[in-house]
């Protein structure tokens, strides 16, 4: 099997590429590290850095490939409110045009990246027969990019399979990032001395899923000799809720620091409650998220703790008005 990774230094990306190497499959990625870290790409793989939006040039990259698993994109919902366009861009665009390279390399099966942020204002926990319901530019763009494919699929018989994951999480996650990635913010601001930020009252309620929890979930998708086209899953762990304020006290007890809380007010769009169901996933593929939230955040304190770093607001912010967050006109995280 030669598998093509896109966003293989991102999180997901990096991980799935490290397991696949391990197991002696043959991997190709790409990524252009806007949002992933150079050092997480595993020494084993063909590596391209490269914007997904060259079409020819994936074609060319993706010659010979079995399996196409597209993690790459900006994954900033809460940025994308006021950064709609390199979002939306990144979202769209870039999955067709690696979709369109998979169909002209005639790829046997093409794995999608969704987010949670498809189901929007639903009532969770969110299943797979939850009408799309998006709030914000990401979100809506995650879910034309699913019907990009469903087209495609349609037109050329592209055999792709959707993954939606909840937040996921742990060691090779971008901490220094002030636009996602609420657990690593905290633990980056809290190894720092500094205070916890929070949007609202911090009620809010979210899932989080480790990342090699994820990545079990995509292989057992990758080998499968089923029918799987058109097909979405939701991935990650069942009943592990849990509100942003109870996360900030968790990390701070974690890493024996406590520091306070500073509110500051809510962020337009931004769903109160957002957490999945993986019953069809189990059902139908054993499949069973094992490793306990306390052990992932434990792992990453240990990690970035001896490498903290300051933030780097590195995409710029394309609307600015009143309801842009102080936070990043500011540059307070």
């Amino acid at each position: 099997m030669k598998v093509f990774i896109t966003g293989v230094a991102g999180l997901l990306g990096s991980n799935l590429a490290k397991y696949l190497c391990q197991n002696k499959i043959e991997v190709i990625g790409v990524d252009n590290l806007i949002g992933g870290i150079k050092s997480n790409i595993h020494p084993n793989i063909q590596f391209h850095n490269t914007n997904i939006l060259n079409t020819d040039t994936l074609k060319q990259m993706m010659w010979g490939c079995d399996v196409v698993v597209h993690c790459a994109s900006l994954p900033y919902e809460g940025l994308s409110v006021f950064s709609p366009k390199i979002t939306v861009e990144s979202i769209v665009s870039g999955t067709v045009s690696v979709a369109s390279a998979a169909i002209a390399n005639n790829v046997k099966r093409f794995i999608n990246f969704s987010s949670m942020a498809r189901y929007g204002r639903g009532v969770p926990p969110f299943s797979e027969n939850h009408k799309t319901a998006p709030v914000d530019p990401y979100g809506l763009a995650k879910v034309q990019a699913e019907e990009q494919l469903e087209l495609l699929s349609k037109i050329h018989g592209l055999n792709y399979t959707t993954v939606v994951p909840h937040n996921v999480i742990g060691v090779g996650q971008r901490f220094n990032d002030p636009f996602r990635n609420v657990v690593a913010i905290m633990i980056n601001r809290i190894l720092s001395g500094k205070s916890v930020i929070i949007y609202g009252d911090g009620e809010q309620k979210r899932s989080f899923s480790d990342v090699s929890d994820c990545i079990d979930a995509v292989y057992k998708i990758m080998i499968s000799d089923r029918d799987l086209k058109g097909q979405v899953y939701n991935i990650g762990p069942d009943e592990n809720e849990i509100t942003i304020k109870a996360l900030a006290y968790k990390i701070g007890h974690l890493a024996s620091m406590y520091p306070e809380l500073e509110h500051f007010p809510d962020r337009p769009t931004e769903v109160k409650n957002a957490f999945c169901s993986s019953n069809k996933i189990r059902k139908e593929f054993n499949y069973n998220a094992s490793v306990p939230l306390d052990q992932t955040l434990k792992d990453m304190i240990s990690w970035i703790k001896p490498i903290r770093k300051a933030f780097e607001y590195h995409l710029p912010i394309e609307i600015e008005n009143e309801n842009t967050p102080r936070t990043w006109k500011d540059q307070l995280i």
